[in-house]
Parts: C-alpha cells; sequence; structure tokens
C-alpha cells in the first residue's frame, strides 16, 4: 500500500510525534541538544552516582551524534572504554552541510532511532 504523504509531511508528522513523546515525559518542548544529550544517556545504559561533568555532557552528546550517523554508515562502533563508555570510530567525513541540512539529517536519524529502538511507534 503506498503512502499518501510526501516524504517531507511523513517526516514533520513524525518529529511533531517525538516532540510531543518528550513534552509528556518532561513537561516542556526540548532542542535538539538536549534530545541528543537524552539518547546519549540511553546509550550509555546507566546514570552515574553523581552529575555528568561539562566534558561527560559534551561526550554524551558525541556518542548520540554517533548513534545517529550509524545509520548512514558514517559511524561504527569499536567497544567500549575502560570507564564502560561506548568508542566510536568515523569511518568516512561527514559531508559539507549547511546548519539547517544538518539539522533535517539529524531529525531524520533521531525518528529511526525512536522507531529502532521501539521506542515510539509512529501511527500516521
Amino acid at each position: 500500500m503506498e503512502s499518501s504523504l510526501s516524504l517531507n509531511e511523513e517526516i514533520r508528522l513524525k518529529w511533531s510525534q517525538v516532540m510531543d513523546f518528550f513534552e509528556k515525559k518532561f513537561d516542556k518542548k526540548p532542542d535538539l541538544n538536549a534530545i541528543l544529550f537524552l539518547i546519549g544517556i540511553r546509550e550509555l545504559g546507566e546514570l552515574p552516582e553523581k552529575n555528568f561533568t561539562k566534558e561527560e555532557k559534551t561526550y554524551l552528546m558525541h556518542m548520540a551524534n554517533c548513534k545517529l550517523f550509524s545509520y548512514s554508515g558514517y559511524y561504527q562502533m569499536n567497544g567500549i572504554d575502560r570507564k564502560g563508555w561506548p568508542v566510536w570510530e568515523n569511518l568516512k567525513p561527514l559531508p559539507n552541510l549547511t546548519l539547517f541540512e544538518q539539522e533535517n539529517i539529524l531529525r531524520q536519524h533521531i525518528i529511526e532511532y525512536f522507531e529502532k529502538e521501539e521506542i515510539i511507534n509512529f501511527n500516521l
């Protein structure tokens, strides 16, 4: 059965569901950085007994980006470091994109993450 939605409409509707998911969970609409941070925590698999340092927060967001861009073949996970954090390898250079294009690709990969991880069942 063919969808009557264009790809852009489908992405827009699914993105709206992602934002609704976060609003229901956290009572506010997150920005991309907050979503990346939360994906990074999920990928780490555990919460620390203390707050994350600024460096750890940055690395959590990096891990999320690596996970998301692994869907398009830019990164692959190469194991776990001595602290138990995933280690990612860059397989090929990321394309030179405008900020708008980067955000669109991130949104598409975030949607894909929520689908693959079975966090959201997108109903279109």
